[in-house]
C-alpha cells in the first residue's frame, strides 16, 4: 500500500529527489538539443552530469530550474561557471560541502548530486590529449602522416565540463 504523505514532512513516505531529477532532465535536454554527442556515450553522461551538478548547486537551496528556456542571466552564469579557465572543480567541492552542512543528511537530491560528483571524479575516460597537440607539432614537420593521436585517461568531469559549456552556448 502506498503512503499518502510523500513530501518528507510526515509519515514514512518515500522522499522523491524532484529537484535533482528536474535539473538532470534540463541538462539532458540541453545536450540533446545541441546534438553535440551521441546520447548513449559515456561522454554524453559526463556532460549531462557536469551540467546538472552545476545547475543544481547554483540553485541550492532553492528549487530546480524550469524545463523551459533558461533566462539570459542564468545562461550567463552557467557559461561563466563552466568556462575552461574557471575553477569549476573547486567551486563544486565548496558548494557540495555547503549543501551538506545546510541540508538533512538523508536528502535524496543531495545524495544523487554526490553520486554524480563521485562518478565524474572517479571515472576516467580515454580521450585525446589536447595538451600534446600544440602549434609546434605542425611546424616541426610532423604533418598529418606522422600525426598520431595521443590519448590519455582523463577524469570524466574534464570531458563533460566543456561539453556542458558548449550546450549552454547553443541554448
Amino acid at each position: 500500500m502506498r503512503p499518502e504523505d510523500t513530501d518528507g514532512t510526515g509519515g514514512n513516505g518515500l522522499r522523491v529527489p524532484m529537484a535533482w531529477l528536474a535539473t538532470e532532465y534540463v541538462a539532458d535536454e540541453l545536450l540533446r538539443t545541441g546534438d553535440l554527442m551521441e546520447p548513449t556515450t559515456l561522454e554524453f553522461r559526463a556532460g549531462r552530469d557536469a551540467l546538472a551538478l552545476t545547475m543544481f548547486l547554483c540553485d541550492r537551496p532553492g528549487e530546480a530550474p524550469a524545463p523551459a528556456a533558461l533566462p539570459g542571466s542564468r545562461v550567463d552564469e552557467l557559461r561563466t561557471l563552466t568556462a575552461y579557465e574557471g575553477a569549476w572543480r573547486g567551486w563544486i567541492c565548496e558548494r557540495l560541502a555547503e549543501a551538506e552542512r545546510g541540508t538533512d543528511p538523508g536528502d535524496p537530491d543531495l545524495a544523487l548530486a554526490r553520486a554524480a560528483w563521485r562518478w565524474l571524479e572517479e571515472t576516467e575516460l580515454l580521450a585525446a590529449d589536447l595538451d600534446a597537440i600544440g602549434p609546434g607539432s605542425w611546424e616541426a614537420g610532423a604533418g598529418p602522416a606522422a600525426d598520431r593521436e595521443v590519448r590519455i585517461w582523463t577524469p570524466a568531469w574534464q570531458l563533460g565540463l566543456p561539453l556542458g559549456h558548449l550546450a549552454v552556448h547553443l541554448c
